[in-house]
């Protein structure tokens, strides 16, 4: 009897003491789980794996900078997704003989046994919708819609018959940045700072920034999917407070709040002590940085303080969300050490649906919200110095048909002239640490419907990505339900024909 009754007081003395501090974690902390950023600490777990590459002692600073285990080329990287996939054939695919067959029947060979949106039927052909000339010592074609473009030509690689296998936005989007067209893969950037870490410890490894809307695939382009949440992207806003939750309750000085901090801490290694889980010490780890990046972000996502010249430069304005500002902010950041910035620009679906899909209109215009900024990314890394050490890349999730689109069977009128999805053949280019300059890489066919020389793949994309990171996409890894899963899953291969 005096055995049960010890065992009773012994299990209600724990539940109290249980109870206790899962009250004062939730209730009395002003905030501070907001703070933390509660997106960043779904499950702060890093489980022992085998595949994982550090020590247990990574885990007091899962974010500490670690070098890569092959020579590396960049040490940041600023990817530009223009979301709902640009055409081509209006940017940097000049295809004349794709001129001569405008508004002629499309022949059936080209449709035949393929998939589409949304054209049904047999479409016309449709001619480049803009002028092209050669431009830079390189003498690569470049559009008349990007006039500001023509003057870094020289910097960049193109890369003329990238293809996919997927043909709607949000598969598309997520094979692009989680290697599947699935959820539950980690993001590129993810992968990125799980191997590398960052090289600021007051701010995020990797950060998101968006304009226009939100990319179809959502926050599952920047999820840490079975990593340790803490590799996954933050995502600041152009408005407001940068980070949700990032400001001190009102009344609270941030001497109390470094109080309340540490006694959380405090507990916290005394349960690590106990169970020796390290779940707990990332959570440490998360709380710290949070408390840090509340003095941090603000500075860094403010672009007030730039020079005159260089906001002129960008086109940007403060206070508003835009490609240009993104573009300004993401030199801010690698500037500062973090490791992957993933611009997403929002709003370049061209299939003549109406004005703002029109590829005389809505494209136009976002030819030239995207122009101005970019152009000027690049010339101020490198004249920063940073381009060296940088690399930039560009691109959509998949490109456009050499013919229109007929919806429902019906032509689009001239004023809303669109082009279809298209994942035989599409433009990407990268600039910066590790990649030739003026050079082209690939080739369509005469009207730039399928890749003919030089094809690669979104997996090749990514593979020369983490290469130029210092990893073998092969042996880069993460043990997962029994199996060890990698960004490139079992393709992809490094396109060392652009490597300088």
């Amino acid at each position: 009897m005096d055995n049960i009754k010890n065992l009773l007081n012994e299990k209600n003395e724990l539940n109290a003491r249980l109870n206790s501090r899962r009250h004062f974690l939730k209730e009395c902390t002003l905030g501070l789980g907001g703070i933390a950023l509660g997106s960043l600490l779904n499950s702060c777990s890093i489980e022992k794996n085998k595949s994982y590459p550090y020590s247990l002692d990574r885990s007091l600073n899962p974010m500490a900078p670690l070098a890569p285990p092959l020579s590396s080329k960049v040490k940041s990287v600023i990817y530009l997704h223009m979301v709902g996939a640009p055409s081509q054939l209006e940017l940097f695919d000049y295809k004349p003989e794709l001129a001569k067959l405008h508004n002629k029947p499309c022949p059936e060979s080209l449709i035949k046994g393929k998939k589409f949106a949304f054209i049904e039927g047999i479409p016309n052909m449709l001619g480049p919708q803009a002028k092209f000339s050669k431009e830079g010592e390189s003498g690569n074609w470049i559009s008349n819609h990007l006039p500001h473009f023509k003057n870094v030509i020289d910097e960049v690689t193109f890369l003329k018959a990238v293809h996919t296998d997927q043909f709607n936005h949000g598969p598309a989007q997520l094979l692009m940045f989680t290697g599947s067209p699935r959820f539950g893969r980690p993001a590129l950037g993810s992968w990125a700072t799980y191997g590398l870490g960052s090289e600021n410890n007051n701010l995020p490894g990797f950060v998101v920034l968006t304009s226009g809307g939100t990319p179809d695939a959502g926050k599952s382009l920047w999820g840490n999917g079975f990593l340790p949440s803490i590799y996954q992207g933050v995502h600041c806003r152009a408005k407001g407070d940068p980070v949700l939750y990032l400001k001190d309750p009102k009344g609270v000085s941030r001497t109390l709040k470094k109080k309340i901090l540490n006694s959380i801490n405090s507990i916290n290694y005394k349960e690590y002590e106990e169970f020796k889980d390290p779940e707990i010490l990332t959570r440490i780890s998360q709380y710290e940085m949070a408390y840090r990046m509340q003095v941090s972000v603000p500075k860094v996502m403010n672009i007030d303080n730039e020079p005159e010249h260089i906001k002129k430069m960008y086109g940007v304005e403060p206070g508003k969300e835009s490609l240009a500002n993104n573009c300004l902010l993401a030199r801010k950041m690698v500037e500062q050490g973090v490791r992957f910035v993933q611009l997403y620009d929002w709003g370049w679906d061209s299939h003549g649906n109406g004005p703002s899909e029109s590829l005389k209109i809505g494209f136009l215009n976002k030819c030239r919200q995207m122009d101005r900024p970019v152009t000027a990314l690049l010339l101020d890394l490198k004249q920063r110095g940073l381009l060296d050490e940088t690399l930039v890349v560009w691109g959509g999730e998949f490109g456009r048909t050499p013919m229109w689109e007929n919806r429902s069977g019906v032509q689009n009128t001239l004023t809303g002239v669109g082009r279809d999805h298209q994942g035989e053949a599409f433009t990407m280019w990268m600039a910066g640490g590790g990649i030739k300059k003026g050079f082209v890489h690939g080739k369509t066919d005469e009207i730039g419907h399928t890749g003919i020389e030089g094809r690669v793949s979104v997996y090749d994309i990514q593979a020369t990505i983490l290469h130029l990171l210092g990893f073998d996409h092969e042996k880069f890894t993460y043990d997962y339900q029994g199996r060890p899963f990698r960004l490139t899953d079992v393709e992809g291969e490094v396109i060392r024909q652009i490597l300088a």
